[in-house]
């Protein structure tokens, strides 16, 4: 029984392939008429979708990278700047300070030159106050010497002689 029970199984049976076909092409009939189009369809949706996303991703990728280029080159330019506002500070901070030392240097030679004029007015004066005070020390000097030979006009011309040879500085 065994044998004979393998057998019929290893056998084809026509009426189960014809039903099976039967089944089998309406069940593919039905569900080409009632479930292909919105499988199809829902795939292919889902594929549009996945198009679209992947080329706004591809996009905002690309506006990315743009912007990311964009901020590079501002950084740069504000490197730049940058670098170019220090150079012209240090550049007048540099003249300032040449100003500056140039009017202190300018302002010493004033005073220097000041000072020797006051110095020199100084020298005169006392120069000229101690010519008078030698011209009067003469003139009294003389007066006692001469008091009794000599009349005034005389003295004058003496005294006046007397101022004459002495150095002039």
């Amino acid at each position: 029984m065994d044998i004979i029970l393998a057998q019929s199984l290893l056998e084809p049976n026509v009426g189960l392939i014809f039903y099976k076909v039967l089944v089998f092409a309406l069940l593919l009939f039905v569900l080409g008429k009632f479930a292909w189009k919105p499988i199809v369809s829902a795939l292919s949706e889902r594929e549009e979708t996945i198009d679209t996303s992947i080329r706004k991703a591809e996009h905002a990728l690309e506006e990315a990278r743009k912007t990311g280029e964009k901020n590079e080159e501002a950084r740069r330019a504000a490197e730049e700047n940058a670098r170019r506002v220090m150079q012209d500070a240090r550049a007048a901070a540099e003249r300032v300070r040449t100003d500056e030392l140039e009017k202190t240097r300018a302002r010493i030679r004033q005073m220097q030159e000041q000072a020797q004029a006051e110095i020199e007015r100084e020298k005169q004066r006392a120069l000229d106050e101690l010519r008078d005070e030698v011209a009067g020390l003469a003139i009294h000097t003389a007066e006692q010497i001469l008091e009794e030979t000599l009349d005034s006009p005389r003295q004058r011309k003496l005294v006046d002689r007397f101022i004459e040879q002495l150095p002039k500085n």
